[in-house]
C-alpha cells in the first residue's frame, strides 16, 4: 500500500498538499465515479484542512447532505498517515457506527471509490465480550440457563480451551454473536466493572484482549462509541499506574460525529456507581476462604450498614418526571449514613493488610474487592464537597444504585482532550444556536476553537411542511394525530422527549379504534435496529421513538412525516438542575438551547435526499408563549410551508 495516494514533496507543507489532493477528489475524483459533489462539502474541506494544519479544535456544522463524512474521513485518513498514529472517529451511537463500518458504509464506498485501501477496525467497549471467568461460572450453575452457557462455552475456538498458537486475529465473544440472549442472560457471562483482567490467568485468549490488540495496530482509523472514548479518558491514568495500556493507543487526531452529543457521553462516563447487592457479592468473596473473627465481624458490619444507606436513599429519592434519575436531598441523617458507611470500609481496608499476609485469600479476588472499595471510598468523599458534586439514584432489576458524579466533568475533558495539541472535529448538523457555538463549547469546557455552518443543498421550500400546534390536552393531540396519520396513510415517525409520555400515547391509542389500521412500533418493544428495519420496509409503519432524533437516516416513503409530540425540553433532574443553578438566565443559558438542539435534529429526520417530500408537525404548549414561538420559528428551515393549527 503507498502511504499517501498523491506524490509528496518532502520540502512543501503536508497539509497543503493533502488539502490538494482532497480538492482534486471532490472536484474530479468522486464525480468521476460516479458521485455528486457539492459546493458546502468543498468549503467545509477546506475549513478542515486549516484545522488540522493549526492542530486546532474546530466545530464543523454541516446540514443535510452535505456529504461530511466523507470529508472527515478524508482529512483524518491522511493526518493519520502522515503521523503515523491512527485517527479516532468517535460515533455517538451503534447505528451511526454501522453507517460508517458496513459493506455499503461511507468507508467502503470512499475505499472503492478512489481506489484507496483504508485500514479500519472497531473499538467495542469491554461489556460487549464474553468474560471467560464469568462464563465458566454461568456454565456450572445448575439452572435453566446453565445448558444454554454450556453450549456457549463447547462453541468458542479451540485456542480458547487450548493452549495452541494463535496464528491470526480470530474475534469471538462478541454480544451480536448471541442475539438470543437477553440483557439479564448476557449480565451472567458478559464483562462488567468489577473484573479485573490485569491479573486474569485468562486475558491472554480473552476474545475482549484479542479486539484490543487487534485494534491498536490500525494504521488509518479506529472506530468506537462516544462513551468508549468518554472511558478511554477516564480510566486512562488508572490504567497506567495499574500497567495496563490505555483503552486507545495513541492517536494522531479525533472525529467526534453527532458532536454535539458528546457531553452526555462524558457525563455517562465520569461517574461513580454504587449498588448494595453488587457490593454484597463483591464483598463476601473474602469469606471464602480462611479469615480470621474480626475480619468477618467487619465484612458483616458493612453489609449491614450498605443495607440501611441504600434503603435511606430508597426513601428520600424523589421521582423526576422526564428522566430515569431519580433526586434526593443531602441532609444530616444521609450524610451520617455515608460517613459511617466509609468508616466500615476504612475498617475492611485496614484488616485487608493483615489478612493478605496470611495468604488465605484468592489473589485474583482480592485485587478485585481492593479496587472496588478503593472505589467506592473515594466515591463516598465527595458528600463531604457539595459544591463538587452531582448525584442521583436509578432503579432496574438489580435495585438502586447510587450515581455520584463530580462537577468537574468540563475540567477533566479540558485537561484529558482539548489541552491535546491534535486536530479535533465536531461533526454535526445542530452545533450552534442562533448562530453561536458559545453553548456547546462552554459545556464542554472549550475555549479556543474553529467554527463555520454550511446549509443543507435540499431545497426545504419545495419538500418540506411545517406544523405548528400550541395544544396541550392529550386527547386534543390525539384526534390532531389520527388526521395527520390518515393524511400519509400512516409512514410517521413520532419523537416523544421521554419514555414517560411514549408509554402514555401507547395506553391512550387504545382509546382510538380509528389508530387500529396503522401497525404502530414502539422504541423498546424490540431491538431498536430491528425496529427501524421493519418501519423502513414496511411503508403504511408508524414508528413511536424516544431516542431517534438524531442518527436515524430513512431516505424514501416509509418516513414521509415526523411528528414532535412536545418540545423536548431537558428534564428537571439533579444533572441539569446543577446547570441551572450555575447559570445567571436558566431558562436562556440551558433549557432553551438544550430544546432548540434537539428540536433542529428532529425536523432533519424527515428530508434525507433531494426526492424526500413530507410534513413536520411540532406540538408544544409552550408555543403559545410569544418568545419560544419566535425562536422556533426562527431554526425551522428558510423557505419552508408553515402554518399554525389548533
Amino acid at each position: 500500500m503507498t502511504t499517501y495516494p498523491f506524490k509528496f514533496d518532502h520540502s512543501q507543507p503536508f497539509m497543503k498538499q493533502a488539502g490538494d489532493w482532497i480538492a482534486d477528489v471532490f472536484y474530479d475524483l468522486l464525480p468521476e465515479a460516479g458521485y455528486e459533489t457539492r459546493d458546502e462539502q468543498i468549503y467545509m474541506a477546506f475549513q478542515l484542512e486549516r484545522a488540522y494544519q493549526e492542530k486546532r479544535t474546530i466545530f464543523a456544522e454541516a446540514g443535510v447532505g452535505t456529504g461530511k463524512t466523507f470529508v472527515y474521513l478524508l482529512y483524518a485518513i491522511m493526518y493519520a498517515r502522515y503521523t503515523r498514529k491512527p485517527a479516532i472517529i468517535a460515533c455517538a451511537d451503534e447505528s451511526l457506527i454501522e453507517q460508517l463500518v458496513k459493506p455499503e458504509g461511507d468507508i467502503a464506498k470512499l475505499s472503492k471509490a478512489l481506489g484507496l485501501d483504508i485500514d479500519a477496525r472497531l473499538a467495542k467497549s469491554p461489556d460487549q465480550y464474553i468474560c471467560l471467568n464469568k462464563l465458566d461460572e454461568a456454565r456450572l450453575a445448575m439452572d435453566e440457563d446453565g445448558e444454554r452457557y454450556r453450549a456457549i462455552h463447547e462453541e468458542l475456538p479451540d485456542f480458547v480451551h487450548f493452549p495452541d498458537t494463535l496464528q491470526a486475529f480470530y474475534p469471538y465473544g462478541n454480544r451480536k454473536d448471541y442475539p438470543d440472549l437477553s440483557d439479564a442472560q448476557w449480565s451472567k457471562l458478559g464483562w462488567d466493572v468489577f473484573q479485573d483482567c490485569l491479573v486474569c490467568s485468562q486475558r491472554h485468549r480473552c476474545g475482549q484482549t484479542l479486539s484490543r490488540e487487534h485494534y491498536r495496530k490500525s494504521a488509518d482509523l479506529i472506530i468506537c462509541s462516544h462513551d468508549f472514548y468518554m472511558e478511554h479518558v477516564w480510566t486512562y491514568d488508572a490504567r497506567k499506574r495499574e500497567g495496563q495500556l490505555p483503552l486507545l493507543p495513541p492517536h494522531s487526531s479525533v472525529v467526534f460525529d453527532e458532536g454535539h452529543l458528546l457531553e452526555t457521553a462524558a457525563q455517562n462516563a465520569l461517574t461513580y456507581k454504587l449498588n448494595h447487592f453488587q457490593f454484597e457479592s463483591i464483598i463476601t468473596r473474602l469469606l471464602q476462604g480462611e479469615v480470621r473473627e474480626s475480619f468477618a465481624y467487619a465484612i458483616e458490619d458493612a453489609i449491614n450498614q450498605s443495607e440501611t444507606l441504600f434503603n435511606v436513599l430508597d426513601r428520600k429519592g424523589r421521582r423526576v418526571v422526564g428522566s430515569e434519575r431519580k433526586e434526593f436531598d443531602v441532609d444530616d441523617e444521609l450524610l451520617r449514613e455515608v460517613n459511617r458507611f466509609r468508616e466500615l470500609i476504612g475498617v475492611i481496608e485496614d484488616e485487608l493488610v493483615f489478612e493478605s499476609g496470611t495468604f488465605t485469600l484468592d489473589e485474583y479476588q482480592l485485587k478485585i474487592v481492593e479496587e472496588h472499595l478503593e472505589m467506592i471510598h473515594h466515591a463516598l468523599s465527595l458528600f463531604g464537597k457539595p459544591k463538587e458534586l452531582i448525584s442521583w439514584v436509578t432503579e432496574d432489576k438489580d435495585g438502586t444504585t447510587l450515581v455520584i458524579m463530580p462537577k468537574m466533568v468540563k475540567e477533566v475533558l479540558q485537561d484529558k482532550v482539548f489541552s491535546q495539541h491534535m486536530p479535533i472535529v465536531f461533526s454535526s448538523a445542530t452545533l450552534s444556536v442562533d448562530g453561536s457555538f458559545a453553548f456547546i463549547a462552554d459545556s464542554l469546557g472549550i475555549d479556543s476553537y474553529l467554527s463555520f455552518s454550511v446549509a443543507s443543498p435540499y431545497n426545504y421550500a419545495e419538500s418540506m411542511k411545517i406544523r405548528l400546534a400550541a395544544e396541550s390536552a392529550v386527547s386534543a393531540k390525539m384526534k390532531q394525530t389520527m388526521q395527520l396519520l390518515q393524511e400519509t396513510e400512516g409512514r410517521a415517525l413520532i419523537l416523544f422527549p421521554s419514555h414517560e409520555e411514549l408509554e402514555q400515547f401507547k395506553g391512550d391509542v387504545r382509546l382510538f379504534p380509528e389508530l387500529a389500521q396503522y401497525r404502530i412500533l414502539y422504541e423498546g418493544e424490540a431491538e431498536i435496529s430491528h425496529l427501524i428495519s421493519v418501519f423502513q420496509n414496511d411503508e403504511p409503519t408508524v414508528l413511536c421513538a424516544v431516542t431517534l432524533w438524531e442518527g436515524l437516516d430513512i431516505p424514501g416513503p416509509s418516513l414521509s412525516q415526523v411528528i414532535v409530540w412536545s418540545l423536548p425540553w431537558p428534564p428537571n433532574d439533579p444533572v441539569f438542575e446543577a446547570k441551572r443553578r450555575d447559570a445567571a438566565n436558566p431558562l436562556a443559558e440551558v433549557d432553551m438551547p438544550y430544546m432548540l438542539l434537539r428540536l433542529r435534529q428532529g425536523i432533519g429526520r424527515l428530508i434525507r435526499s433531494r426526492e424526500d417530500r413530507g410534513t413536520v408537525t411540532i406540538f408544544g404548549k409552550e408555543l403559545n408563549r410569544k418568545e419560544i414561538f419566535e425562536r422556533v420559528t426562527q431554526l425551522l428551515p428558510e423557505g419552508t410551508e408553515r402554518m399554525t393549527i389548533s
